[in-house]
């Protein structure tokens, strides 16, 4: 493996050397540590340390997302691999997937754990077995970069892709062909599936969110409110609502049920950035649906309560763009990628 895993937990809380460990070294610490975990908040969560440094990527980090259920979690990004982590302990490199020839731009685990989805510059999307971490599809189709890759969350086994060849498409995990195309007029970069994978939700560079019927293959209706690129969407646990993140450095949530009477659009967040850098920043649910969090420029991972809107934390660390984030799917932690080559993983409050 050439990559290392660097697991400790943060400087200002439990000191450690600098020195780079190896997989097969145990952390000690000494008595000014000691002392200082002591005086710490109470812990919340399995963790080692109450914050974990994860290195050992050769690029930027574009993806993050924990396994459901919670020992693993993914990342991957501009060195075209997709690392697998260990969550607890010392949160070793247990894993890399190699088969990418261009950046991967966003990786997620299938709703059973077994598979990983990704998409990349290669224009391919790429499906995963996790046990041997081996790639067993490799979906061709795409004109151009694919930005942004789903899979259904329950039923078939569906893939959603969005490319900057301006186009949808609709894939089977089981299968190489496309099973359905939607043609868009703008590049996309945000895609998902709704609860039932009846519909798909997309976003792009013309500011709207577009609604499709998948069997008609015509669009349902549009969310408008945005006024820059969509760089992320994230289906609201229930599947009721899905979170949008902007250019506009707003935060959205929609109604997307069948039936809504009145707006659509029923909160807006404000607080993080985007810059200069275009990233396409995600965004992504608490388990609960009672939190929210989104990629930011400003090297600040933000987390939002979606019933006051309220900023409940704006968590340092990082020296890059934080250009995705995930919660856990049973403790109260959360994960964050950057530009700045890391991961981190920390507690919050439970």
């Amino acid at each position: 493996m050439n990559s290392t895993a660097i697991k400790r937990p943060s400087d200002a809380l439990v000191p450690a050397s600098n020195a780079k460990k190896s997989r097969t070294d145990i952390v000690s610490y000494t008595a000014k540590d000691k002392q200082l975990l002591e005086r710490n908040v109470e812990r919340t969560s399995g963790l080692l340390g109450p914050i974990m440094l994860l290195e050992g990527h050769g690029g930027e980090i574009f993806s993050t997302e924990f396994h459901p259920e919670g020992e693993h979690l993914l990342s991957t990004g501009f060195d075209r691999q997709i690392f697998l982590w260990k969550v607890y302990d010392e949160c070793e490199n247990v894993g890399v997937l190699s088969g990418h020839s261009g950046a991967v731009m966003e990786a997620h685990f299938s709703p059973d754990g077994s598979n990983i989805y990704s998409c990349a510059t290669d224009k391919v999307i790429g499906v995963w077995d996790v046990p041997t971490c081996t790639r067993i599809r490799k979906l061709k189709g795409h004109a151009h970069f694919v930005n942004s890759c789903s899979g259904a969350r329950r039923g078939p086994t569906l893939i959603v892709s969005g490319s900057d060849d301006c186009s949808i498409k609709i894939w089977d995990a089981r299968k190489r062909h496309v099973v359905s195309t939607l043609d868009n007029n703008y590049q996309v970069t945000a895609v998902c599936f709704n609860d039932t994978a009846e519909q798909v939700v997309s976003g792009g560079i013309d500011n709207e969110i577009k609604v499709w019927d998948i069997r008609k293959k015509e669009i349902v209706y549009r969310l408008r409110g945005h006024t820059d690129t969509v760089t992320g969407l994230s289906l609201s646990p229930d599947g009721s609502y899905v979170l949008s993140n902007s250019m506009d450095n707003t935060l959205r949530i929609w109604d997307i049920r069948p039936y809504v009477a009145g707006e659509r659009c029923v909160k807006v967040f404000t607080g993080h950035q985007h810059n200069f850098e275009k990233n396409l920043l995600r965004c992504a649910w608490s388990p609960d649906g009672l939190k929210i969090s989104a990629g930011s420029a400003d090297r600040f991972v933000y987390v939002w309560d979606t019933t006051s809107r309220r900023i409940l934390y704006k968590l340092p660390g990082h020296n890059g763009s934080v250009n995705d984030i995930d919660f856990h799917p049973t403790e109260p932690i959360i994960v964050s990628g950057s530009s700045d080559k890391t991961l981190y993983l920390g507690e919050i409050e439970a």
